[in-house]
């Protein structure tokens, strides 16, 4: 009988025996979990992100090369797109013709004044010629008078004598008159010559303009990196302002971590960072904290939430965090924008 009980109490003990492993084990495992989450946050509402350039066209046109293949490498100032350049080059040539014409317009209007000027000294030396004339004209004319009180000569001669008196006063009168014609005909010149030369400056800015018109025909890559998302083709017609594609810069690979404002307590700049990318899941790359988002991602939604309108309900809001690599450029290169990546911050 004794013989037959053991192998019962045998079994009997293995059960107990199991549950005691099994709770230890939880045990354990939840004391691991708790000291490693007491000084590290973790989330995976975490992705890749860049900067992304829009190559926008500044003036409009036809599409009359492209350099570039879809998702190639390109450098900065790379030519890229060039657009049919001809109206452009047209508009150059008349705005060149326009202030060649105002140029010759202020070297005409520069001779008037010159020439107003020399009318100038010769009303000048008229008016001088004009009282010579006066004196002698009075001169002959009191001579004449006294012969005439004389009975020395006819009445016909002191006549002559007093109206060539009269003639030569008149022209000095006329004569006087055209200076200060001349002179108003000189400073009416010189204001035209200002509005000519101000009008010079217009037309060389209108050169200017076509110039840098002419300039944006040709498209060029704003930073290096990858070019992605092209919506022209070849003879397109696109319009001034229109996106043609984007360029997602290679250096400015870093990770937005969308943390719940519960976890922030302990989130500080510079604080060292763990990142696993879902793509490399056998990889991790180190990083660190460099800032915060100044509002949650809910403010910045098409339609923010309104706690305001009575119908409130609490939802645990998330942060961005941006997040510098750390890691070798070979790998931040095979990182594309919108991986989902795990994020785990050593906060102590």
């Amino acid at each position: 009988m004794e013989q037959n009980n053991t192998p019962k109490k045998g079994k009997k003990l293995i059960f107990p025996i199991i549950l005691a492993l099994v709770l230890i084990g939880a045990l354990i495992f939840s004391a691991k979990e708790y000291f490693y989450y007491q000084s590290h946050e973790v989330t995976d509402n975490a992705q890749v992100d860049a900067d992304i350039s829009p190559v926008v066209a500044r003036v409009g046109g036809y599409v009359k090369e492209i350099r570039f293949t879809d998702n190639q490498f390109v450098k900065a100032g790379d030519t890229l797109v060039v657009l049919d350049d001809r109206d452009y080059q047209v508009r150059l040539q008349q705005a060149q013709a326009a202030l060649s014409s105002t140029r010759q317009s202020v070297d005409v209007t520069q001779y008037q004044v010159s020439e107003a000027k020399t009318s100038i000294a010769t009303a000048q030396a008229n008016v001088a010629a004009a009282r010579v004339r006066v004196w002698k004209a009075n001169e002959d004319f009191t001579r004449y008078a006294n012969l005439y009180n004389d009975h020395a000569i006819t009445k016909a001669q002191y006549d002559d004598a007093k109206a060539e008196k009269d003639a030569a006063e008149a022209a000095l009168n006329v004569a006087q008159t055209q200076v200060p014609a001349q002179t108003r005909r000189v400073s009416t010149n010189e204001r035209q010559v200002g509005a000519a030369a101000s009008n010079v400056a217009s037309r060389q800015a209108d050169i200017d303009f076509a110039k840098l018109q002419l300039t944006y025909t040709v498209i060029t890559a704003p930073a290096s990196g990858i070019v992605s998302k092209r919506n022209i083709q070849l003879g397109q017609l696109v319009q001034g302002g229109q996106t043609l594609f984007a360029i997602v810069n290679d250096k400015g690979i870093y990770i937005t971590a969308n943390f719940k404002e519960t976890q922030l307590e302990h989130l500080r700049i510079g604080e060292k960072v763990d990142i696993i990318a879902d793509a490399y899941s056998d990889t991790t790359v180190q990083g660190s904290v460099e800032s915060f988002a100044g509002a949650t991602g809910a403010k910045f939604s098409l339609l923010p939430p309104d706690n305001a309108t009575g119908n409130f309900v609490k939802v645990v809001q998330r942060v961005p965090v941006r997040i510098k690599l750390d890691a070798d450029p070979r790998f931040v290169s095979l990182l594309r924008p919108g991986m989902s990546v795990e994020v785990i911050v050593h906060t102590k």
